[in-house]
Protein backbone atom coordinates (compact mmCIF):
# COMPACT_ATOMS: atom_id res chain seq x y z
CA UNK A 1 0.00 0.00 0.00
CA UNK A 2 1.45 3.68 -0.91
CA UNK A 3 1.84 5.73 1.95
CA UNK A 4 -0.35 8.09 0.48
CA UNK A 5 -3.10 5.25 0.84
CA UNK A 6 -2.17 4.74 4.47
CA UNK A 7 -2.70 7.69 5.23
CA UNK A 8 -6.05 8.04 4.36
CA UNK A 9 -7.72 4.96 4.72
CA UNK A 10 -8.01 5.93 8.45
CA UNK A 11 -10.04 8.99 7.56
CA UNK A 12 -12.59 6.95 5.05
CA UNK A 13 -12.31 3.44 4.37
CA UNK A 14 -11.36 2.47 7.89
CA UNK A 15 -12.66 5.34 9.81
CA UNK A 16 -12.68 4.38 13.88
CA UNK A 17 -16.36 6.19 14.22
CA UNK A 18 -18.46 5.68 11.38
CA UNK A 19 -17.08 2.36 9.69
CA UNK A 20 -15.17 0.54 12.49
CA UNK A 21 -17.73 1.79 15.14
CA UNK A 22 -14.35 2.00 17.95
CA UNK A 23 -14.13 4.44 20.99
CA UNK A 24 -17.96 4.88 21.24
CA UNK A 25 -17.38 6.23 25.21
CA UNK A 26 -15.48 9.22 24.25
CA UNK A 27 -17.46 9.73 21.25
CA UNK A 28 -20.45 9.92 22.45
CA UNK A 29 -19.72 11.54 25.85
CA UNK A 30 -17.57 14.59 24.90
CA UNK A 31 -19.07 15.74 22.04
CA UNK A 32 -21.47 18.03 23.44
CA UNK A 33 -19.09 20.76 21.36
CA UNK A 34 -17.36 20.98 18.41
CA UNK A 35 -14.20 22.36 20.37
CA UNK A 36 -14.59 19.24 22.77
CA UNK A 37 -14.77 16.83 19.94
CA UNK A 38 -11.81 18.52 18.11
CA UNK A 39 -9.61 18.58 21.72
CA UNK A 40 -10.26 14.99 21.94
CA UNK A 41 -9.68 13.85 18.59
CA UNK A 42 -6.15 15.92 18.68
CA UNK A 43 -5.46 13.97 22.05
CA UNK A 44 -5.78 10.41 21.15
CA UNK A 45 -4.40 11.39 17.05
CA UNK A 46 -1.00 12.77 19.03
CA UNK A 47 -1.30 9.43 21.07
CA UNK A 48 -2.09 7.13 18.40
CA UNK A 49 0.98 8.75 16.17
CA UNK A 50 3.77 8.71 19.22
CA UNK A 51 2.71 5.23 19.99
CA UNK A 52 2.42 3.72 16.75
CA UNK A 53 6.26 4.85 16.32
CA UNK A 54 7.65 3.90 19.37
CA UNK A 55 6.11 0.26 19.00
CA UNK A 56 6.68 -0.49 15.56
CA UNK A 57 10.59 0.30 16.77
CA UNK A 58 10.40 -1.68 19.66
CA UNK A 59 8.14 -4.54 18.83
CA UNK A 60 11.14 -7.10 17.64
CA UNK A 61 12.39 -7.06 21.14
CA UNK A 62 8.99 -7.11 23.19
CA UNK A 63 8.67 -10.89 24.36
CA UNK A 64 5.08 -12.41 23.66
CA UNK A 65 3.68 -13.00 27.13
CA UNK A 66 4.24 -8.83 28.14
CA UNK A 67 3.06 -7.62 24.15
CA UNK A 68 0.02 -6.11 25.10
CA UNK A 69 0.75 -4.93 28.72
CA UNK A 70 4.16 -3.91 27.05
CA UNK A 71 1.81 -1.77 24.42
CA UNK A 72 -0.09 -0.37 27.32
CA UNK A 73 2.87 1.38 29.17
CA UNK A 74 3.95 2.68 26.01
CA UNK A 75 0.56 4.24 25.31
CA UNK A 76 -0.08 5.17 29.23
CA UNK A 77 3.12 7.07 29.12
CA UNK A 78 2.03 9.34 25.50
CA UNK A 79 -0.93 9.81 27.47
CA UNK A 80 0.18 11.10 30.38
CA UNK A 81 2.40 13.86 28.09
CA UNK A 82 -0.82 14.97 26.68
CA UNK A 83 -2.76 14.81 29.77
CA UNK A 84 -0.31 17.01 31.49
CA UNK A 85 0.34 19.83 28.38
CA UNK A 86 -3.33 20.20 27.94
CA UNK A 87 -3.89 20.74 31.84
CA UNK A 88 -1.13 23.17 31.16
CA UNK A 89 -1.95 24.80 28.06
CA UNK A 90 -5.36 24.30 27.32
CA UNK A 91 -6.84 24.22 31.27
CA UNK A 92 -10.51 25.15 30.26
CA UNK A 93 -10.78 21.99 27.60
CA UNK A 94 -8.99 20.02 29.44
CA UNK A 95 -11.32 20.15 32.64
CA UNK A 96 -14.69 20.04 30.29
CA UNK A 97 -12.76 16.72 28.72
CA UNK A 98 -12.14 15.43 32.33
CA UNK A 99 -11.56 11.71 32.84
CA UNK A 100 -11.77 10.83 29.41
CA UNK A 101 -8.26 11.87 28.01
CA UNK A 102 -6.54 9.43 30.84
CA UNK A 103 -8.93 6.75 29.34
CA UNK A 104 -7.23 6.75 25.92
CA UNK A 105 -5.24 4.91 27.57
CA UNK A 106 -7.67 1.65 27.48
CA UNK A 107 -9.15 2.94 24.16
CA UNK A 108 -9.87 0.14 21.55
CA UNK A 109 -8.78 2.41 18.75
CA UNK A 110 -4.90 3.12 19.74
CA UNK A 111 -4.65 -0.34 21.22
CA UNK A 112 -6.24 -2.01 18.05
CA UNK A 113 -4.01 0.00 16.10
CA UNK A 114 -0.64 -0.93 17.64
CA UNK A 115 -1.66 -4.81 17.82
CA UNK A 116 -2.84 -4.51 14.44
CA UNK A 117 -0.75 -2.28 12.47
CA UNK A 118 2.23 -1.01 14.33
CA UNK A 119 3.39 -4.36 15.67
CA UNK A 120 3.68 -5.42 12.26
CA UNK A 121 4.87 -2.53 10.14
CA UNK A 122 7.65 -0.38 9.78
CA UNK A 123 7.95 3.21 11.88
CA UNK A 124 7.04 5.67 9.33
CA UNK A 125 4.14 3.51 7.83
CA UNK A 126 3.08 2.86 11.43
CA UNK A 127 3.45 6.61 12.40
CA UNK A 128 1.56 7.36 8.98
CA UNK A 129 -1.37 5.23 10.15
CA UNK A 130 -1.59 6.93 13.62
CA UNK A 131 -2.02 10.17 11.78
CA UNK A 132 -4.64 8.68 9.11
CA UNK A 133 -6.54 6.96 11.69
CA UNK A 134 -6.58 9.65 14.61
CA UNK A 135 -7.55 12.58 11.46
CA UNK A 136 -10.40 10.03 10.99
CA UNK A 137 -11.18 10.14 14.78
CA UNK A 138 -10.60 14.02 14.90
CA UNK A 139 -12.99 14.39 11.92
CA UNK A 140 -15.83 12.34 13.20
CA UNK A 141 -15.52 14.03 16.47
CA UNK A 142 -15.36 17.33 15.20
CA UNK A 143 -18.52 16.88 13.52
CA UNK A 144 -20.62 14.76 15.88
CA UNK A 145 -19.75 17.78 18.22
CA UNK A 146 -20.60 20.39 15.44
CA UNK A 147 -24.01 18.98 14.54
CA UNK A 148 -25.03 18.25 18.26
CA UNK A 149 -23.92 22.01 19.08
CA UNK A 150 -25.60 23.41 16.25
CA UNK A 151 -29.02 21.18 17.02
CA UNK A 152 -29.04 21.60 21.12
CA UNK A 153 -27.40 25.21 21.32
CA UNK A 154 -27.97 27.00 18.68
CA UNK A 155 -23.95 27.41 18.44
CA UNK A 156 -21.26 26.28 16.19
CA UNK A 157 -17.30 26.45 17.83
CA UNK A 158 -19.34 28.59 20.61
CA UNK A 159 -20.55 31.21 18.27
CA UNK A 160 -24.53 31.72 17.48
CA UNK A 161 -25.18 32.41 13.65
CA UNK A 162 -29.29 32.90 14.99
CA UNK A 163 -31.07 33.50 17.86
CA UNK A 164 -32.75 31.36 19.71
CA UNK A 165 -32.70 28.08 21.67
CA UNK A 166 -31.60 24.47 20.55
CA UNK A 167 -33.08 21.02 20.89
CA UNK A 168 -31.87 20.23 24.59
CA UNK A 169 -32.37 16.63 23.68
CA UNK A 170 -29.39 17.08 21.49
CA UNK A 171 -27.39 18.08 24.33
CA UNK A 172 -27.89 14.97 25.99
CA UNK A 173 -26.88 11.38 25.76
CA UNK A 174 -30.40 10.78 23.40
CA UNK A 175 -29.37 13.53 21.21
CA UNK A 176 -25.43 12.07 21.07
CA UNK A 177 -27.02 8.52 19.75
CA UNK A 178 -29.55 10.30 17.10
CA UNK A 179 -26.94 12.18 15.41
CA UNK A 180 -24.24 9.62 15.81
CA UNK A 181 -26.69 7.07 13.91
CA UNK A 182 -27.79 9.68 10.99
CA UNK A 183 -24.08 10.79 10.08
CA UNK A 184 -23.08 7.19 10.31
CA UNK A 185 -25.38 6.85 7.41
CA UNK A 186 -25.10 9.46 5.93
CA UNK A 187 -21.20 8.78 5.84
CA UNK A 188 -21.69 5.46 4.64
CA UNK A 189 -23.87 6.56 2.06
CA UNK A 190 -21.29 9.08 0.76
CA UNK A 191 -18.76 6.27 0.85
CA UNK A 192 -20.41 3.99 -0.93
CA UNK A 193 -21.13 6.53 -3.59
CA UNK A 194 -18.02 7.28 -4.19
CA UNK A 195 -16.14 4.01 -3.99
CA UNK A 196 -18.61 2.98 -6.57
Amino acid sequence: MSKLGILTKGIFKENPIFVLVLGMCPTLATTTSAINGMGMGAATMFVLMLSNLFISLVAGIIPDKVRIPAYIVVIAAFVTMVDLSMAAYVPDLHKSLGVFIPLIVVNCIVLGRAEAFAAKNKPFDSMLDGIGIGLGFTLGLTLLGAVRELLGNNSIFGIKPLEGDGMLIFVLAPGAFLALGYLMVLFNKLKKRTSS
